[in-house]
């Protein structure tokens, strides 16, 4: 039998639910947010290259909870003290059952820097939008199990790829698999007006497409066609079936639509569309680089009065730029 101290952090949280859901009857709507919220922390944990699957349960330290917080503070801060209660709950349980040695003081002193119940956020900017819709994507998936999870998968990736390239969603649409050049981190596509031209990908895009293809191994082996001719991004319904189809326009703006409506407010979701992520993607390397022509570029647009449209910098960025440019020169 496994020795309770050799339990990982993944395990411990598996039977803190079980915990909650068989031993107190917690309300299973109740244990379903607490699941959501551990989810949340152990992202939170990855991020800082701590393996929650593989990190003994011995080694929690309240100071994780920084990490936590940090990550919290563009959501709704009834989801902030949501999450944060499930992870504190988990804590005092680890230490009750006395498999970590937890300064439970301390935790709660971090706890204090918690936004209060009815504070307001100020309106969430464009990046922010993409990030929170990344998130929720990112959190859908470690919930998914079995034939969702493949779902779940191809739409983390898509988001991502959208976010990260700048692509139209027609060129997302219409890219196979054979267009991505994995050495290179970039694809040749035939875009606006039936031109060539590179698109170029992150590190974190290339990741989870990769971990999406591999998911779908076996039912891309199982197609006629050849392997480089299927689509990037393929279908997962029922109209499908056990064939590999290419996603359509549609079908994109609606999976944007469902995950920005999970991860936004009504009012903050107005609005998003897929090209909303092409928006950002222009706005985050004019922010990032200060180089119009660099996005003009990177965003494939003939005209730079295009590129300006797309741009939207606040009043506080251009006084840091004058700033820089004109008092600190």
């Amino acid at each position: 039998m496994q020795q309770e101290t050799t339990l990982t952090i993944e395990q411990a949280m598996d039977r803190y639910l079980d915990f909650l859901q068989n031993v107190i009857g917690r309300n299973p709507k109740t244990v379903a947010a607490y699941r959501r919220g551990l989810s949340f922390f152990t992202e939170t944990l990855r991020a800082q290259e701590i393996n929650p699957a593989r990190t003994p349960v011995a080694a929690l330290t309240p100071e994780w909870l920084l990490h936590l917080l940090r990550d919290l503070k563009t959501y709704a801060v009834a989801t902030e003290h949501l999450y944060t209660t499930a992870v504190s709950g988990f804590y005092r349980y680890v230490a009750g059952e006395g498999w970590a040695e937890v300064n439970l003081a301390r935790m709660d002193s971090l706890l204090k820097r918690r936004r209060r119940l009815g504070q307001r956020l100020p309106p969430l900017g464009l990046a922010e939008k993409v990030d929170r819709i990344i998130a929720e994507a990112e959190a859908q998936l470690m919930m998914a199990e079995n034939e969702k999870r493949l779902l779940a998968l191809r739409d983390v990736a898509l988001l991502v790829t959208l976010a990260d390239t700048g692509l139209r969603v027609s060129e997302l649409c219409a890219l196979r698999r054979r267009d991505i050049d994995w050495n290179r981190a970039q694809a040749m596509i035939i875009g606006k007006g039936d031109k060539q031209a590179v698109v170029r990908f992150s590190h974190r895009a290339l990741t989870r497409i990769r971990r999406y293809l591999s998911a779908r191994q076996i039912l891309d082996g199982e197609q006629p066609q050849s392997l480089g001719s299927l689509p990037l991004f393929a279908r997962h319904d029922r109209g499908a079936g056990k064939r590999v189809l290419p996603l359509s326009p549609r079908t994109v703006e609606k999976l944007v639509k469902h995950y920005a409506a999970l991860a936004l407010s009504p009012e903050e979701a107005e609005g998003i569309t897929p090209h909303s992520f092409r928006h950002d993607f222009v706005t985050r390397i004019v922010s990032a680089t200060g180089n119009i022509h660099l996005a003009q570029r990177a965003a494939r647009h003939e005209n730079i009065s295009t590129t300006e449209r797309y741009t939207h910098l606040s009043d506080e960025e251009v006084d840091e730029a004058y700033r820089k440019v004109f008092d600190e020169g």
